[in-house]
């Protein structure tokens, strides 16, 4: 065997042009499948890590605002709307609630330092929603109950809100102006999933990143806009279940409960995390499977390829093929020896693919910024794959070649 690859390999050294026109397919074929996978991955990574952001034990209650106010006069007829009496309720009636939190959502028209891109929102809660959502500090601390019960002019800032406003140095202890109050910076979060341009069908879709966290009542009583006039008094309420309670069966009493309060008025609706994981994973193993097909067909064509030029090549050795038969040669002998060709055709194919799915990989990760993974698995899927096509479109031209009778190959001109 190792003869037959010394000798495919210097007829194909001796076509170097053609050889490397034959193997395009393969590689094009190849870096397409690795490169598709790394955006399947990639796209993967950031799902699960803001999904995981949000809380796989948790729940989030968002309130749906008005469309005007006749739709908002319409709907307190029947319904007080999302509030912390829904707190009350909720503590007092589902079992197995370890952390829960209001939250109130002022988009801000004026701040100083002036951001350098754009302007971050403002969340009133309470210090439990750090819990909730796992919050790291990378600078100083998260705001407490008395800061909360005392209504201070405390903000907490998210990483690219502080890169934001106050830039790169330290920001404990300096002052950010949010439509005209003045709150004094405790503590900066860490980077959290879900930045600007990644989210999660079903999942909120703010950058986490640039937020300001202020204790719920110093939002209350120091913030106002008009864009407040069509919202409930509570824009969300996020909750976190304790170990081994199923998020999902507590979801639809959690529904049951604010329908019963809310009467129907449809003013809210319950965010799953897990749920969303599950369906984000079913997403994603359809949009994988359909990307790599399309990537595939490249394969296959250069799977073509090989066997047009191989049966191209048999045609022009038709007398060579004659002469070793004479001498000796059986036809497994010459079946093996166009068949190496094939695969040496496209294993090399598949080398030079692997070093173009990387490039690829890394200009969309650069040009689309979309988050690319190349992993393990998919170099060694796309590589075995392009070899097994040498394989199977080698085989039917290295059978051809054998079953030529050496007496007319050798009268072959």
């Amino acid at each position: 065997m190792a003869s037959d690859l010394v000798l495919a390999f210097d007829n194909l050294r001796a076509q170097k042009t053609r050889t490397l026109l034959t193997a395009l397919g393969i590689i094009f074929g190849v870096g397409a499948v690795i490169g598709m996978l790394a955006i399947a991955s990639g796209a993967k990574r950031e799902s699960l890590a803001l999904i995981e952001q949000l809380g796989v034990r948790n729940l989030m209650i968002e309130s749906r605002p008005a469309a005007s106010q006749q739709d908002l006069q319409q709907r307190r007829r029947i319904s007080h709307g999302l509030d912390e009496s829904d707190l009350r309720v909720l503590q007092a009636n589902v079992q197995g609630i370890s952390w829960i939190s209001p939250r109130r959502v002022v988009s801000l028209t004026s701040v100083l330092p002036r951001p350098a891109h754009q302007k971050p929102q403002l969340y009133g809660v309470w210090p439990s929603f750090a819990a909730i959502h796992h919050f790291q500090m990378k600078q100083g601390r998260f705001f407490d109950a008395l800061d909360d019960a005392s209504g201070a002019g405390v903000c907490v800032l998210g990483e690219d809100a502080k890169v934001n406003l106050l830039g790169y140095g330290p920001a404990v202890g300096r002052y950010v102006k949010l439509d005209d109050v003045w709150l004094r910076v405790v503590g900066v979060l860490g980077p959290l999933a879900g930045g600007s341009g990644q989210s999660v069908p079903g999942a909120p879709a703010e950058d986490w990143n640039n937020i300001v966290y202020a204790p719920l009542k110093t939002v209350r009583q120091r913030f106002w806009n008009s864009e407040m006039e069509l919202h409930d008094p509570l824009d969300g309420i996020d909750l976190s279940l304790a170990k081994g309670v199923d998020s999902i069966a507590t979801s639809k009493i959690v529904n049951a409960i604010l329908n019963s309060t809310h009467h129907r008025a449809g003013d809210f609706r319950v965010i799953v995390p897990a749920d969303l994981l599950a369906q984000q994973q079913r997403t994603q193993r359809i949009f994988t499977l359909v990307m790599v097909a399309i990537a595939a067909i490249s394969l296959i064509v250069g799977g073509i390829g090989i066997m047009n030029i191989v049966l191209a090549t048999v045609m022009e050795r038709t007398h060579e093929i004659g002469v070793r038969r004479a001498t000796g040669a059986r036809r497994a002998d010459i079946t093996r020896q166009f068949l190496a060709e094939s695969v040496l055709i496209s294993a090399a194919g598949g080398i030079i693919g692997i070093g173009f799915g990387y490039l690829l990989a890394w200009l969309i990760a650069r040009g689309a910024h979309w988050s690319t993974i190349v992993t393990p698995a998919s170099v060694l899927i796309a590589f075995a794959v392009s070899v097994a096509v040498g394989v199977v479109f080698g085989i039917y031209p290295a059978r051809k070649a054998a079953r030529i009778d050496p007496i007319e190959a050798l009268r072959y001109d």
